[in-house]
């Protein structure tokens, strides 16, 4: 039976990526990839993750690090510390790998699943529709609060800032995902190391902090699965 492996944020680490891809007996064949965001940046290795992923035809969702990736080769963002993505950008495979990249959507929706990088709006009744459109290098309103959101009211407010936990009225934003208004499709997101890997009924948060030093980790979601692997070190540091 085809497997879909939903994969966490790989930010670079290619060899844990090979690692994971092992770990799960993925299968090009049969077996369908998804990345839930953040394929580069911080990582040792983003031109041979994208270059691998694209090869093993895996699709995805776009990330806070792929948007500042497409952004910054377009010239409309600066390079920032801790950046690792020279390589990508000096490759001969620059413009196709970049293509390949900003094809991908902000959101997915299956018939039992949604895919999005961080997280999804409380009053989005339909996620494609609020999502459908947008220029990755010249992202909506919409499409921050998709890729950078950890906390919001029930309105969808965030706050100034969501490292840390800001208190009333914020809440994690997936305390206000219902189910009941979405197919009682299960959420698969992202971008919340300092979360880690997150298993809850109708939610999988993957990023379980790969460059950090911490896991890299996939959901087989036809045998409702968790696997992941270690890091072979600390690759950057903060959250």
């Amino acid at each position: 039976m085809p497997r879909r492996i939903f994969i966490g944020d790989v930010q670079g680490c290619r060899a844990e990526l090979e690692a994971l891809l092992e770990a799960t007996r993925f299968e090009p064949a049969g077996d369908a990839l998804y990345l839930v965001g953040d394929l580069v940046n911080r990582g040792p290795d983003s031109l041979g993750t994208l270059r691998l992923l694209k090869q093993l035809g895996a699709e995805g969702v776009l990330g806070n690090h792929d948007l500042h990736l497409l952004q910054h080769a377009a010239g409309l963002r600066d390079a920032r510390p801790g950046d690792t993505l020279e390589d990508v950008l000096h490759s001969d495979e620059r413009d196709e790998l970049l293509a390949w990249l900003a094809a991908f959507p902000f959101v997915r929706r299956f018939e039992d699943v949604w895919l999005v990088h961080a997280a999804l709006h409380p009053r989005w009744e339909d996620p494609l529709r609020a999502l459908a459109g947008v220029e990755p290098v010249r992202p909506t309103r919409a499409a921050a609060f998709a890729v950078r959101t950890r906390y919001c009211d029930a309105e969808g407010n965030v706050p100034e800032r969501d490292d840390l936990a800001p208190g009333p009225p914020y809440r994690p934003w997936h305390e206000f995902y219902r189910p009941e208004q979405h197919g009682k499709r299960t959420v698969v997101f992202g971008h919340w190391a300092a979360q880690g890997l997150f298993v809850r009924p109708h939610l999988r948060g993957l990023d379980s902090g790969c460059v950090w030093g911490k896991t890299l980790s996939a959901w087989i979601a036809e045998e409702d699965r968790i696997v992941s692997v270690p890091a072979r070190r600390v690759y950057a540091r903060g959250d």
